[in-house]
């Protein structure tokens, strides 16, 4: 790659110009000129495979994709040297064989006290502008990452005292494998961070039958009863693609060439009663702005990979049966389509309820509508046709360990 000597004066100006951040410690002119030759050595490298249909996405002029950097945090992600007590990693909330969910309606941190809401899915988590169910402050990976890393309420991973740092020098593995990544700037928070958020872009989900069928031509992939769910759920009597359009099912997007774009939405499955007995961190984007209307406001997720990130809703509201659920005793022999089959049952049959009255709830998009059950069925079929069964298993996003 060349790489003009006016581009570069015009780089290091920019990035010594820059403010630092309230929560990044301030670094010196030697450590960030580092750090900035290290962007210039790996940026060159990483190629975008992306399936067919699918745009580039943004990534932050500051931490630009590299091979070294998503290697680096693949050894991050499913390391327990990154928790207070060496238990748990970011993997312990998010396993491959459920698209980066884990199965719980809430999980719990090295204390085992209860997060509030549901682990999201990671699937093409680079695509979204805003992170997590209802922080809009969560604008990019990088940023999010202190949530589970330093957050107290609730304590995910609990590293505030900043040991781990010590702990992953100490390892042999970790140095050169800093260094490749970030040149000089070596083991720090930011760089931990980094390329956390650099591994998790890097899950590009793309290749559902209902990808296949739409994207590869392959006409055959879907069954007869999944075309015409997938044709309920784009139509106007369902309606389900106003909050779940675009080649990543949500109306959260955002990509090279597209305007940003986020909403919140009361999708009615509680009502004001509800709302008003409940803790204040389990009250969607009420919880950050404080206006009465935002009370329920929760981001549409991403639909990819819903055959196996049940139970659904920010608080697992929708799970399948004990006799449906193949990590129960009485769900011997059921299959986690079995399950996914039973609670998105449920969860269309609460979309054509029109759900509970709640004040905040969009009327015009969250209202009843009539289809028949095998109607519902073709729907919920076309809905387990978006799992990428070779996402689940893809060794490059496996534990290296």
């Amino acid at each position: 790659m060349k790489i003009h000597l006016s581009s570069m004066f015009l780089f290091f100006s920019f990035l010594f110009s820059c403010n630092v951040l309230p929560f990044q410690k301030k670094e010196t002119n030697n450590d960030m000129l580092l750090a900035a030759l290290g962007i210039l050595a790996t940026a060159s490298d990483w190629v975008w495979d992306l399936p067919p249909g699918f745009p580039q996405p943004l990534v932050p002029s500051d931490n630009p994709m590299s091979k070294a950097k998503v290697e680096l945090g693949r050894h991050l992600f499913y390391e327990k040297k990154l928790s207070g007590n060496g238990t748990m990693a970011c993997s312990s909330c998010h396993f491959q064989s459920l698209a980066f969910a884990d199965g719980k309606d809430f999980p719990s941190g090295i204390t085992n006290q209860s997060h509030p809401r549901n682990a999201q899915h990671l699937s093409n988590v680079a695509y979204m502008p805003r992170l997590t169910w209802s922080n809009p402050k969560m604008t990019s990976l990088e940023i999010q990452a202190r949530a589970p890393m330093f957050g107290e309420t609730p304590i995910e991973l609990g590293l505030q005292n900043n040991n781990f740092l010590n702990e992953l020098s100490s390892n042999a593995i970790y140095p050169p494998m800093f260094e490749r990544a970030f040149g000089g700037s070596g083991i720090n928070e930011q760089n931990v961070r980094y390329a956390l958020a650099s591994f998790q872009r890097s899950m590009i989900s793309g290749n559902s039958r209902y990808d296949q069928y739409t994207f590869r031509n392959n006409k055959s992939a879907l069954t007869a009863s999944e075309i015409r769910g997938l044709n309920l759920f784009n139509g106007e009597v369902a309606e389900c693609f106003h909050c779940h359009g675009g080649f990543n099912f949500t109306d959260t997007s955002f990509h090279g060439g597209a305007k940003e774009e986020f909403f919140y939405h009361s999708n009615g499955i509680h009502d004001d009663t509800y709302y008003a007995g409940v803790p204040s961190n389990k009250r969607g984007l009420f919880d950050l702005t404080g206006v009465a209307s935002d009370t329920g406001k929760f981001r549409a997720p991403s639909l990819r990979n819903i055959g196996v990130t049940y139970p659904y809703m920010h608080d697992g509201i929708f799970m399948c049966a004990d006799s449906n659920n193949p990590d129960k005793p009485a769900g011997a022999g059921k299959t986690k389509v079995d399950c996914a089959r039973d609670a998105l049952t449920q969860v269309v049959d609460h979309y054509r309820s029109g759900g509970q009255n709640h004040s905040a709830k969009d009327v015009t998009l969250i209202r009843a509508f009539t289809i028949t059950n095998s109607q519902r069925d073709d729907m919920v079929n076309f809905l387990l046709a978006l799992t990428d069964d070779e996402f689940l298993t893809n060794p490059k996003f496996a534990s290296p360990f």
